[in-house]
């Protein structure tokens, strides 16, 4: 009961915003399946208050949510295990807005909020607009010039490390800037794109390359972001390397390395990396059934990119990948290895399946390979009975 108690007190002295802030972090880590101890009465406390509150866990307040409205399109929910071209997590906004309207500029947000409250109120949506775009304008020239110098930077960099231990804050933080500086762009594009793409082949990569290509002659370092509002079209986001392998001159990694939208491969391999503690989180959790969608979903990712990139091994993107497989292989081999060969496991079927198809692609290219050089003797052989 003492402990119980001493909980209280100490989250009463909190904000409600940083209690918010609390309970991002503290389902962030539960999501990665770190073990805190001690964690569950404040979590249940927590989530007791957000729920009394109509509160959803991961909304932030009103007037915040109406400030990072240009983010929503690019907001991801998941563990900052790595750098997230193109997505901001849904978690660092609570501890950013923390920042902002506490340290970096507290009278210009308490005027804010003071400002939105009656006109959320009262569901002006056209005002509501008005007065968030001009104080997400102050807030992006602010950080702009904050941010320009190393020492700027690292000023905010340790500030925000106050609100928040997630090692993707200050990350997330520049992307909002790159984000706010392209606002009426992205949101132009993303009215612009189609509402879906069934098939995303040649005819279509052509219309979105050439969409692509136009927004980035003004907005060149939002483009991880434009290429964000694509995928979200696109029936899976392995899709998206197709901006890059249909643009290339060749198959070869190298060649579709040099292609202006080469990023979205790596974009590709980011989503991967976060499939993989996805599924180590489903693992851990025995949720073996939402564990073999995610293995299905990674193993036709990969077969997907070895199948569009030639040479890939040999390249950034390989190695990155191999690495990426590995460590899902390992905790695979972990997971089957608690049962008995007799007994079989599901996720075992999936590990035949992969190295079937890899088998398979190795026999294909070697065929494709056969074929090549085939060609090559016979027109060799035309040439010399021509001479």
């Amino acid at each position: 009961m003492m402990q119980i108690d001493q909980i209280g007190e100490y989250l009463g002295q909190l904000t409600p915003q940083a209690r918010s802030s609390l309970l991002v972090e503290l389902e962030r880590l539960e999501v990665c399946g770190t073990a805190i101890p001690g964690a569950a009465p404040v979590l249940e406390r927590l989530r007791a208050e957000f729920r009394k509150g109509g509160q959803t866990n991961h909304r932030v307040a009103n007037p915040s949510r109406h400030f990072f409205s240009p983010l929503e399109p690019m907001l991801t929910d998941g563990a900052p295990e790595h750098d997230n071209c193109g997505r901001i997590l849904r978690g660092s906004l609570a501890p950013i807005w923390e920042w902002i309207s506490h340290d970096l500029l507290p009278t210009m947000a308490s005027d804010y909020i003071a400002q939105m409250k009656p006109l959320i109120a009262a569901d002006k949506q056209a005002e509501i607009r008005k007065v968030a775009e001009t104080f997400q304008t102050k807030v992006f020239k602010y950080l702009e010039n904050a941010l320009s110098s190393p020492d700027g930077a690292d000023r905010a960099r340790k500030r925000l490390a106050t609100y928040t231990a997630s090692r993707s804050a200050f990350g997330d933080l520049t992307r909002m800037v790159t984000v706010l500086s392209a606002r009426d762009a992205l949101a132009k594009l993303n009215k612009e794109l189609p509402a879906s793409i069934a098939e995303f082949e040649q005819t279509q990569v052509a219309a979105i390359t050439a969409q692509l290509d136009a927004f980035g002659k003004q907005h060149a370092a939002a483009i991880p972001f434009a290429l964000t509002l694509v995928a979200k079209r696109l029936n899976t986001f392995r899709q998206l390397a197709r901006l890059a392998t249909r643009a290339a001159s060749t198959m070869n990694a190298a060649d579709i390395a040099a292609t202006p939208y080469a990023l979205a491969v790596s974009m590709v391999l980011d989503r991967l990396e976060d499939k993989g503690t996805e599924l180590r989180a489903a693992l851990k959790n025995n949720r073996i059934l939402v564990a073999k969608d995610l293995l299905t979903d990674i193993y036709d990712t990969e077969y997907a990119l070895q199948a569009q990139i030639c040479r890939l091994d040999e390249s950034q993107w390989g190695m990155r990948l191999n690495k990426i497989m590995n460590a899902i292989a390992a905790d695979v081999d972990a997971e089957v290895s608690k049962f008995p060969e007799e007994v079989g496991h599901v996720l075992e079927s999936l590990n035949q399946r992969r190295r079937q198809s890899i088998a398979d692609r190795l026999t294909h290219m070697a065929s494709k390979g056969r074929d090549a050089f085939n060609n090559g003797v016979a027109s060799c052989m035309k040439l010399i009975g021509q001479a």
